[in-house]
């Protein structure tokens, strides 16, 4: 059953529709969606068991795009942009090509549309997520009285202090006043296998080439989600995708690079 998201809203002009990654929420996407806001009705949902949106049973990108479709029908959107990060350009891809009538463009921010599956690639960002999602289910937020404590117990096996800083964002107080995670941690481990490997290339089998909307995808230069390898099976299934680098970013080029990365989205819409 599709979920009614929380979101953001602000702008005005047409719609563009920003889908968050793994870990993410709509508050990621404020500062972007702030410099857009002259030129677009901008909406952020925060997809289900993230953010304040509910959390359920199952975390599936067909639930996903199911959510986004009520979405767009409860807020009376008829065609939008599209964008979406990560495991959110997944679910923009698998969106857009079920529902082409609805989408005026598609522009997806580093992510391919392959399996990451660690049985598929050797890739060990699937690994960091298996960490990542093991971590914190282990760690007792009952138990802990400052994010202090959390970073410290991450730091001992996450070295990246970037990446914990955005974890920790996913923290908050309950009504009890413990700390306890926005995202549905058992849930979003059960389904990691499905997020990494889902919306692949034998997904697109069927759909393949898509021509009815303009397509991007933007991806850091510094991140190995997108290599030029995959270049030959974006082109397969978007024989039309525009490709645009942005240098000095990771994964998270929005945050990394914020300014490269309004310019190359500007640059197409």
């Amino acid at each position: 059953m599709p979920v009614t998201l929380k979101f953001k809203k602000s702008g005005h002009g047409a719609p563009l529709v920003i889908l968050h990654g793994l870990y993410g929420s709509s508050d990621n996407w404020i500062t972007i969606g702030r410099k857009l806001e002259n030129r677009f009705t901008v909406y952020i949902p925060d997809l289900r068991n993230h953010g304040h949106s509910p959390h359920a049973t199952t975390n599936t990108y067909q639930d996903m795009v199911d959510d986004l479709r009520m979405f767009f029908t409860d807020h009376h959107i008829d065609k939008a942009i599209v964008m979406g990060h990560s495991m959110g350009g997944k679910v923009a891809m698998m969106f857009a090509a079920e529902y082409p009538e609805h989408v005026t463009g598609l522009i997806v921010a580093d992510i391919a549309p392959k399996s990451y599956n660690k049985n598929d690639v050797p890739y060990k960002t699937v690994m960091e997520h298996e960490l990542i999602l093991g971590l914190m289910e282990e760690l007792n937020l009952v138990s802990v009285t400052s994010r202090k404590e959390i970073d410290h117990f991450l730091a001992e096996k996450l070295h990246n202090s970037t990446l914990r800083q955005f974890l920790i964002k996913n923290i908050h107080r309950n009504k009890e006043n413990y700390f306890e995670w926005k995202i549905n941690v058992p849930v979003l481990k059960h389904a990691l296998v499905s997020i990494t490997s889902g919306v692949s290339g034998v997904w697109f089998d069927d759909r393949s080439p898509i021509l009815g909307y303009p397509v991007t995808f933007i991806r850091g230069l510094k991140s190995d989600y997108i290599s030029n390898d995959d270049l030959p099976g974006i082109k397969a299934i978007y024989p039309e995708a525009r490709i645009i680098d942005v240098a000095d970013a990771g994964h998270w080029l929005h945050a990394e690079q914020p300014e490269k990365f309004i310019e190359a989205l500007l640059s197409v819409v």
